[in-house]
C-alpha cells in the first residue's frame, strides 16, 4: 500500500450509502406491501436480538433531517435503495403512488441540498407476494423485476445519476438461499445456484428494459467482492483460495463480462443442479455504464481442520471481520487485469464498531483509521490505472443490520433507537474534513 498522501481528482465523488429496509421503517404505512424481510424478522429465532425493521431509523418520516445531516458532511452523493414492495406491493400489477411519492420527496430534498442521487433497485427486500410464488427460484420473477426496473427508470431516470440493478446478489443467493442466514431463510445449496442465475438474468433484463425507456441515468450493478488469500503456500490452501475466488467474485463477474460461468467453479458443483437456458448469457452480458464494488475484508483460505485464522494484524471489526485494507488494492488491480471494466464506484466500505456516546461524543477512532487506510488503498489502486470515480461509506447511520438486528453499528451517525436522535461520531467529522481537504488540494493542483 502506498505511503503517499492520497490525492483524489477534483471530479471524484464522495458519498454515503443506506438501504431501504435497514432505515426506512414505516413497514405498514401508506400501502407498502410485505417483504421477505418483514416475514423473516417476525419469525422467532431468525434475528439475534429478536428485532425487526418495522421502525428501524424512521427515515420514512425523518428523511429531511437525514438529508440535511448527510449534506452537512460535504458529500457529493447519496446511495439509497427503493423498497420494491413500497412502490409495488405485490411485485406485479398495480403501482403504489404513495410509495413513489416518498422517493420523489427524497429526491427533491437531495436536489435542494445539491446532493446527487444514486439509486439501487434491489437491496434484498423482495415482495412477499412474489416469494409466495417461488421468489427468485421462479424464473417469472426476473420478468417482474424488469418491469419494476423500467417503471422506476421512467419516473426517476432523469433525476438520479446512476441506477444499480442489484446490491450484492451473492448475499441473496448464498446467505438467503444457501445457508438460510438471511431472508427468505432457505438452506439449499442447489437453490442458491439457481437463484444466482436468475438474479443475473434479471439484471440483464432490467438493463434492457431501462434502456428502452431512454433513461439518462448510468446503469450498472453492485457486487460484494474480496480477494482470496491462501493461508500458506501449500497446494491445498492455494487451490482453496482459487476456488473461493471463482465461486464468489468470478461467479458473478464472468457471466457479466465474459458470457459464461467460471470453469473452476463449475468443476466443483453439480451442473445439473441449476438450469441455464439458451441465450441467457446473451441477456446477462449487457454493457455496463459502471460497476459498483462493495469491499469490507478478504477471504482467508485454509484447507486445514480446523482452518487457520487470518493474522488480523490491524485488528477486527465488531462483526469479527479482519481489517485488511491492502485487499482493496489487490482486488481492484486484479479485476482491472482480468476484465475490460467500466468506471468503478466503491459503493460500500465500512466498519462496525461497538460505539457508545460518552460525554456527548462518540470516539470511534478504529472506524476513522479503517476509512483512512482504505482510502489510501483505493488511491494505490487508482495509481495502478484502475478507473474509480467515487467512494460511498457504509453507512450514513447506524441501522438494522440484518440478522444481527440493532447490535452492530456501522454508521457515521449514531442513532439512539429509543429516541431516534442522530449524533455525529468523530469519524463523521473526520470524513467531512477529509473531503473538504481533498477538494481544496484538487483545486490547488488545477
Amino acid at each position: 500500500m502506498s505511503n503517499q498522501t492520497p490525492q483524489f481528482p477534483d471530479a471524484f465523488q464522495w458519498g454515503v450509502a443506506t438501504s431501504a429496509y435497514q432505515i426506512e421503517g414505516a413497514a405498514f404505512e401508506d400501502g407498502r406491501g410485505a417483504s421477505i424481510w418483514d416475514t423473516f424478522t417476525h419469525t422467532e429465532g431468525k434475528i439475534i436480538d429478536a428485532s425487526t425493521g418495522d421502525v428501524a431509523c424512521d427515515h420514512y418520516h425523518r428523511y429531511a433531517e437525514d438529508v440535511a445531516l448527510l449534506a452537512g458532511l460535504n458529500v457529493d452523493c447519496y446511495r439509497f435503495s427503493v423498497s420494491w414492495p413500497r412502490v409495488q406491493p405485490d411485485g406485479e400489477g398495480a403501482w403504489n403512488e404513495a410509495g413513489f411519492d416518498f422517493y420523489s420527496r427524497l429526491l427533491d430534498e437531495l436536489a435542494r441540498h445539491g446532493v446527487g442521487a444514486h439509486l439501487t433497485l434491489y437491496h434484498w427486500d423482495l415482495p412477499q407476494a412474489l416469494q409466495d410464488k417461488g421468489g427468485w427460484l421462479n424464473r417469472d420473477t426476473t420478468a417482474h423485476f424488469a418491469l419494476y426496473a423500467a417503471e422506476v427508470a421512467r419516473r426517476f431516470g432523469a433525476r438520479v445519476a446512476t441506477i444499480a440493478t442489484h446490491n450484492e446478489p451473492w448475499c441473496t443467493a448464498n446467505l438467503g438461499h444457501g445457508i438460510g442466514q438471511f431472508a427468505p431463510g432457505m438452506a439449499d445449496p442447489a437453490a442458491a445456484l439457481q437463484v444466482s442465475h436468475h438474479l443475473l438474468l434479471s439484471h440483464g433484463l432490467a438493463l434492457q428494459a431501462m434502456r428502452a425507456t431512454g433513461t439518462k441515468a448510468r446503469l450498472g450493478i453492485v457486487l460484494n467482492q474480496w480477494p482470496a488469500t491462501a493461508a500458506t503456500d501449500s497446494a491445498a490452501d492455494i487451490a482453496k483460495a482459487r476456488h473461493e475466488y471463482a465461486r464468489s467474485v468470478q461467479w458473478f463477474m464472468d457471466p457479466i463480462f465474459k458470457g459464461h460461468y467460471p470453469e473452476l467453479a463449475l468443476e466443483q458443483i453439480d451442473r445439473s443442479a441449476f438450469t441455464v437456458l439458451e441465450n441467457d448469457f446473451t441477456t446477462i452480458r449487457q454493457p455496463l455504464d459502471f460497476l459498483g464494488v462493495n469491499y469490507y475484508t478478504r477471504a482467508f483460505a485454509s484447507a486445514e481442520e480446523p482452518p487457520r485464522s487470518a493474522p488480523a494484524l490491524l485488528g477486527v471489526s465488531d462483526m469479527q471481520w479482519e481489517t485488511y485494507p491492502q485487499g482493496l488494492t489487490e482486488l481492484l488491480v486484479g479485476l482491472h487485469r482480468e476484465y475490460t471494466l467500466p468506471p468503478i464506484y466503491i459503493t460500500e466500505n465500512g466498519m462496525a464498531v461497538a460505539d457508545e456516546i460518552v460525554d456527548g461524543r462518540v470516539r470511534d477512532q478504529p472506524r476513522t483509521d479503517y476509512i483512512r487506510m482504505h482510502l489510501a488503498a483505493l488511491d494505490a489502486a487508482m495509481r495502478e490505472g484502475v478507473d474509480v470515480r467515487g467512494y460511498f461509506y457504509w453507512s450514513l447511520m447506524d441501522n438494522f443490520e440484518w440478522n444481527s438486528g440493532y447490535a452492530k453499528r456501522f454508521g457515521l451517525l449514531h442513532v439512539d433507537y429509543a429516541t431516534q436522535a442522530r449524533s455525529l461520531k468523530d469519524s463523521a467529522l473526520w470524513y467531512r474534513d477529509f473531503i473538504t481537504a481533498q477538494r481544496a488540494a484538487a483545486r490547488k493542483r488545477a
